[in-house]
């Protein structure tokens, strides 16, 4: 595991080399709020890192319900008993493994991996604007239907999820990046997830946090020339199925 700090924010990353899987500690007054739960295996290595800093994990907060982002959850929430578990009402669906779509939503699959056997269920339902700590929760939805990002108020640091990628360069969430097309893989709408893009966009934040890849500081220019990118692609998808 790698661990780094960025003004409030601390990025854990597991198995850099090949399938960075990031989580976050985000420093509050009373000690940390975890956001996102990593792999199965990962749990040890995250309370560990908490001991290490000499601060508690107070609350977990999770951008999405893939297992990616949620595999350590329940031996967390075992170790951690007091710590509520805070997810977005649409995603907390995705947390007890339903796949189906809500009234409304475009009828593009729901991809990637959805946990089927974890225990855990949310403590806290967020929605767009709730507040936890120093945290705004923005809806992001595209990645799957209830992906939220968090920006830290205090400092401009945005934790935005799968709303964007840097592993193999920065992408918004559903376009390939050949090097790591993952993220793309298990995106479930592409327009949704450039709009989403947008609006985070327009917070000019000033440090960009995401679950696979090294984080950006000042990521203003390389957002837009990820959603340039993103908006260019969908363009000619749509022209061909016009054609």
């Amino acid at each position: 595991m790698r661990l780094l700090q960025a003004q409030t924010v601390y990025q854990l990353t597991f198995m850099p080399r090949f399938f960075p899987v990031n989580c976050y500690f985000v420093e509050e007054e009373d000690g940390f709020t975890l956001i996102d739960a990593a792999l199965p295996n990962s749990a040890q290595a995250i309370l560990q890192a908490a001991r290490q800093i000499g601060k508690p994990i107070m609350r977990i907060v999770l951008t999405h319900a893939h297992y990616d982002h949620v595999g350590a959850l329940d031996a967390l929430k075992q170790a951690l008993p007091e710590a509520a578990v805070h997810i977005s009402k649409r995603d907390a669906r995705l947390l007890a493994g339903d796949r189906t779509l809500e009234p409304g939503e475009p009828s593009t699959r729901i991809r990637g991996g959805v946990p089927a056997q974890l225990k855990t269920r949310a403590d806290i339902l967020l929605q767009e604007g709730d507040r936890i700590g120093s945290l705004s929760a923005m809806a992001a939805p595209g990645h799957t239907p209830g992906s939220m990002a968090f920006l830290d108020i205090r400092n401009g640091s945005l934790i935005a999820g799968d709303a964007f990628q840097t592993r193999g360069g920065i992408a918004v969430s559903g376009q390939i990046r050949p090097w790591f097309p993952f993220p793309a893989m298990a995106t479930w709408n592409k327009e949704k997830a450039l709009e989403s893009a947008r609006k985070l966009r327009d917070i000019s934040p000033s440090l960009l946090a995401v679950g696979h890849g090294d984080w950006l500081e000042q990521p203003g220019q390389m957002m837009d020339r990820a959603i340039a990118d993103a908006n260019r692609n969908l363009a000619r998808h749509n022209n061909l199925q016009r054609s």
